[in-house]
């Protein structure tokens, strides 16, 4: 069952140009439209872009001719999304915060008010399509550069089967351009990137305000000191920037953090993006949450970090819960506290949390490494 014509559909306006072209697509698919704002954190640093948000959802719906509702769920967002991140960083993991927005926030609370405005509907600009089914199946963007399945596996059915994806079909190029013909005001705007809270601020610099600096030695995996990290909560695995060694006499080559060694406060870090610590074919996957559970025999692929694609896999069930994932081919840096998303051809059924990995399995000599992956700056 979809929105039927003239039925209300709220969206979900952040400001951005992608939700502004899904409530004028609404609207021209003959919907009741009503936006819905919502500022999820207050904060009066300039970093914070808030503010000019809500501004540009006020245009656009102006522009529109819409009403535009607004709400802060700030509390909300400490509370469900913000303090878990927080504590996943102090346990030396690598929190993904936008898995649990859409999960608690936009599909939560946000849904929730949304059915309190008389709405059954709840629309948002993400990249993603739904086939609503009965059962809903969440369903990758024709977009592949941009589709955003690996943020949304992890809300409810029930919200699924409630949601509208009206750019699922379209391509970000065609979204520029419709809302450059409609002269809707945030035309221009750059997409947003990074974590919403933090904004422009530097990462290291926001997390140190929450995770005291813990300073160790920066090693080789045979033991040899290069320098010196001020605490392995601000490194994530993969990452090349940042690590502050530079140069090493008689060493020629880029470095990327390998290991984050808790019990002797060392941080790990290797030469090459092909180094074989970089890569690895098996870990463990707990915390599973399904949209659709895997059919028996049904072949699988799985994305460890947003932009790779599906790399084909295959899953056992372990006696602790988890799923045990072997991929085809070995993937650059799957990080615990991070996300493993599985798909069967364009569905995504769901996914969990990267617990363990096994390192070194390296990427065999002439072996193709999983397509789209890349290291985060």
């Amino acid at each position: 069952m979809e929105p039927a014509s003239g039925e209300l559909v709220i969206v979900a306006l952040s400001g951005g140009v992608d939700s502004a072209v899904a409530a004028l697509c609404l609207l021209r698919a003959g919907h009741r439209v009503e936006a819905l704002h919502m500022t999820n954190w207050d904060d009066a640093d300039p970093a914070c872009t808030a503010r000019q948000d809500l501004a540009d959802a006020r245009a656009v719906a102006a522009e529109l001719g819409i009403t535009l509702h607004h709400v802060n769920f700030a509390p909300e967002y400490r509370d469900r999304v913000f303090s878990g991140f927080v504590d996943g960083y102090r346990a030396g993991l690598t929190p993904n915060p936008d898995v649990d927005c859409n999960r608690h926030i936009k599909f939560g609370v946000c849904l929730q008010h949304a059915t309190r405005l008389g709405a059954r509907w709840l629309a948002t600009g993400h990249y993603a399509r739904v086939d609503h089914g009965p059962p809903p199946r969440l369903l990758t963007a024709v977009d592949a550069a941009k589709d955003q399945t690996y943020f949304l596996h992890a809300i409810e059915p029930a919200a699924l089967a409630r949601a509208v994806f009206p750019l699922g079909g379209l391509t970000k190029t065609e979204v520029r351009q419709l809302a450059v013909e409609a002269g809707l005001p945030v035309h221009a705007k750059r997409d947003s990137t990074g974590i919403c809270f933090i904004g422009k601020r530097p990462f290291k610099e926001f997390l140190a305000g929450f995770v005291p600096e813990a300073p160790g030695d920066i090693v080789t995996p045979e033991g040899d000191v290069l320098g010196r990290h001020q605490g392995l909560a601000y490194y994530t695995l993969g990452q090349r920037q940042g690590s502050g060694i530079g140069g090493q006499p008689g060493r020629e080559g880029a470095w990327y953090v390998a290991d984050k060694r808790a019990a002797t406060n060392e941080l790990v870090v290797v030469q090459g993006h092909d180094h074989p610590l970089l890569w690895a074919a098996r870990f463990s996957v707990a915390g599973l949450r399904w949209l659709h559970e895997p059919p028996a025999g049904a072949a699988l692929a799985v994305r460890t970090r947003h932009r790779q694609l599906p790399v084909p896999c295959t899953v056992a069930a372990a006696t602790d819960g988890a799923l045990q994932v072997t991929t085809r081919v070995p993937v650059f840096a799957p990080t615990p506290g991070q996300y493993a998303v599985f798909y069967a051809g364009d569905e995504c059924l769901g996914g969990g949390v990267i617990a363990s990995v096994t390192r070194g399995d390296g990427l065999p000599a002439g072996a193709p490494a999983a397509s789209g992956a890349s290291s985060p700056a």
